[in-house]
């Protein structure tokens, strides 16, 4: 039949469309739920179309000054994650040294360990040393468990360079900084980004390292969790796909200035 036949050569495009939508479909429910004004305090069925949570997305106590800790969070566990991730990659890429393999297998073990248990291991290193749990606790957990992540994305980029282009900068007499920062960085940094996204979406999400080692503080994700005791606010649904919006628009223009120099490199 001629249906049937349609669907066998469509196939891996309708189950990845499936697949896509599937995935998608909780951040719709997010978005829709923004616009909700519930008549309780539960936001889980739909009453009436309003854009009072969007008018006051701080209109919460305490959610806005949540969400501000968890970005100052995720931006200097991004950048400190990103620089030593980078500097780990190139070292394990480029250089041969004593326990290379060793290393190579203990940067996936954050990745593969269970969040609980790194989250009681963190906990109890910082109690045995004395250490205030707060900002800090939290931010030196988070750049630990991003680092693999880094390191697997700039390794795979790094992986895949050709050295030759470095070697013909060395020929045209470029000296070793020169050549790094105009080479090797630039062809880099598409690893370097993704591994930066990927950390940045990680700290800013993260629940159970932060719980564990968080002390008194309260970020985002904790915030939710402790009003979802007593009350889902329309807000959280605000904030929610706000970070949506803005993580698709960010996919968007990488991909599209990275079509454009593809095209300029015809």
């Amino acid at each position: 039949m001629p249906v049937l036949r349609w669907i066998r050569r469509n196939l891996v495009v309708l189950v990845g469309l499936l697949t896509l939508a599937y995935m998608i479909l909780p951040n719709i429910v997010v978005m829709v739920f923004s616009f909700n004004k519930p008549k309780g305090r539960f936001n889980y069925s739909w009453q009436h179309f309003s854009l009072d949570a969007w008018k006051d997305p701080c209109g919460v106590a305490d959610m806005c000054g949540s969400l501000s800790l968890s970005l100052q969070i995720a931006f200097w566990a991004t950048v400190g994650a990103t620089a030593l991730g980078t500097m780990i990659a190139f070292a394990l890429v480029r250089y041969r040294f004593r326990a290379r393999g060793a290393i190579n297998s203990l940067i996936f073990l954050p990745m593969a360990m269970p969040e609980v248990v790194m989250a009681a291991s963190l906990l109890t290193l910082f109690l045995n040393m004395g250490a205030q749990l707060g900002f800090w606790t939290i931010l030196i957990a988070h750049i630990m468990f991003c680092l693999s992540f880094v390191v697997t994305a700039v390794k795979a980029r790094v992986m895949s360079m050709d050295p030759r282009l470095e070697e013909a900068a060395r020929d045209l007499y470029a000296g070793p900084v020169q050549t790094f920062l105009r080479v090797t960085l630039p062809i880099a940094a598409p690893g370097i980004a993704a591994g930066a996204l990927l950390a940045f979406a990680l700290s800013f999400d993260d629940f159970i390292i932060t719980n564990f080692n968080a002390g008194s503080t309260v970020t985002f994700p904790m915030f939710v969790w402790g009003s979802a005791q007593r009350g889902t606010p329309v807000q959280i649904n605000v904030i929610g796909t706000a970070m949506f919006v803005i993580a698709v628009a960010v996919v968007v223009v990488g991909q599209l200035i990275a079509n454009r120099r593809k095209k300029s490199t015809r």
